[in-house]
């Protein structure tokens, strides 16, 4: 009845299952990527295999839109993780009028964020940072 509907109905046995994510931007605080577009693409590819191919054994995906991996990348056949590469970019006419600066320096786990006062900004050492996306 559901098929009948126009409902994806499988998943099970020697097939691809739901793919994991996480919610990317949406939700997330550090997301490189969007873990929701990339699934619907994902799915849309491989819709067959959910529903009507086999493959040699049960196949798990999961996309996790940051390092810090909440989608279960760990526990997946084949992941996706979206990764920061590049230092975030300082807006120093935007920085003095905002006043989370002191949690966006907190919230660097490698003290890579400091302040800096001559510009009622922040400033960035690029040796310390890991691009983990903690202070976008």
């Amino acid at each position: 009845e559901l098929k009948e509907s126009g409902y994806m109905i499988g998943g099970i046995g020697s097939r691809i299952s739901n793919v994991v994510h996480t919610q990317g931007w949406v939700h997330c605080h550090s997301a490189a990527t969007d873990a929701s577009g990339l699934v619907k693409a994902m799915m849309d590819d491989l819709n067959e295999y959910f529903t009507e191919k086999e493959v040699p054994a049960k196949l798990r995906l999961a996309v996790a839109c940051c390092v810090n991996m909440c989608g279960a990348v760990h526990c997946s056949d084949i992941a996706i993780v979206g990764v920061h590469k590049t230092m975030p970019r300082i807006e120093h006419d935007k920085v003095k009028n905002l006043c989370e600066i002191p949690s966006t320096i907190a919230a660097c786990p490698t003290s890579a964020i400091s302040p800096d006062p001559q510009n009622k900004s922040v400033k960035i050492k690029e040796e310390k940072c890991m691009y983990c996306g903690n202070c976008y």
